[in-house]
């Protein structure tokens, strides 16, 4: 859930090249969701997000420990099915659930979207679902790193639906214990994405941290690929392909 792009003015949000798609914003509470889809889906969009927000917001007034937990929580037997994923996720890497709640309403959004868009981007606070037919670039915001708008990430049209999820220890204002620029994540999943980032985000504290880190990343079943920014110093593992902006 912690973010590394969300609080400069959004312009960051154009880094992920797109200009054939048609290009919304919405925003539903904390939910700020900018996407990118073949013809303009907002109003749709717009109800799913409702349908995931509403289920979420129920079941955290009744359980407030899933919201507040920093360790993974438990599920309900009958909770909603987005409370389940989030809290799978994030038992898988040691993290409260709530630090895969930006994915994971990326992601239940973006797989419905796809029964009317074959291609689409969204991103929230920083947290992206993509499903892409060509090959696409996801730039890197990383606060006052200079290879901030410097680098992005390559993401091949075969290679997706794919969750590219960032967290940061200097930029935002979502939890991190670390001190990363930024620490990006690639998973099949932008739910476990978002929660690894965070995970990983947690161990860095200064550039001597990046090779642990990766490590420690490398052990979650599920990762395709991370990057880790600090200061000048990057780590990268995995299906990160690396492209200049």
């Amino acid at each position: 859930m912690a973010k590394s792009s969300a609080y400069q003015p959004r312009t960051y949000r154009h880094w992920t090249k797109g200009s054939d798609l048609v290009s919304y914003s919405i925003t539903v509470k904390e939910t700020d969701l900018y996407i990118r889809t073949v013809t303009n889906l907002k109003s749709k969009a717009e109800r799913l997000i409702l349908k995931y927000r509403e289920p979420l917001e129920k079941y955290i007034s009744s359980h407030p420990e899933f919201s507040t937990s920093l360790e993974p929580v438990t599920a309900a037997k009958d909770a909603p099915r987005i409370v389940k994923v989030m809290a799978a996720a994030a038992a898988k890497v040691g993290v409260g659930p709530m630090a895969s709640v930006a994915g994971a309403i990326a992601e239940f959004v973006g797989k419905e979207l796809l029964e009317y868009s074959p291609e689409i981007i969204i991103e929230n606070g920083g947290d992206i679902y993509i499903k892409s037919l060509k090959k696409r670039t996801v730039g890197i915001y990383a606060g006052d790193s200079p290879l901030t708008g410097k680098i992005g990430i390559e993401i091949d049209g075969k290679d997706n639906p794919i969750g590219v999820c960032t967290s940061s220890g200097k930029v935002g204002h979502s939890l991190s214990f670390g001190k990363a620029d930024a620490v990006t994540i690639l998973a099949k999943s932008a739910t476990l994405a978002d929660a690894a980032a965070t995970a990983t985000g947690n161990i860095v504290q200064t550039s001597d941290d990046i090779t642990r880190a990766i490590e420690s990343a490398q052990k979650i079943d599920g990762l395709l690929g991370v990057l880790i920014i600090v200061g000048d110093k990057m780590g990268i593992w995995g299906q990160i392909k690396i492209c200049s902006l």
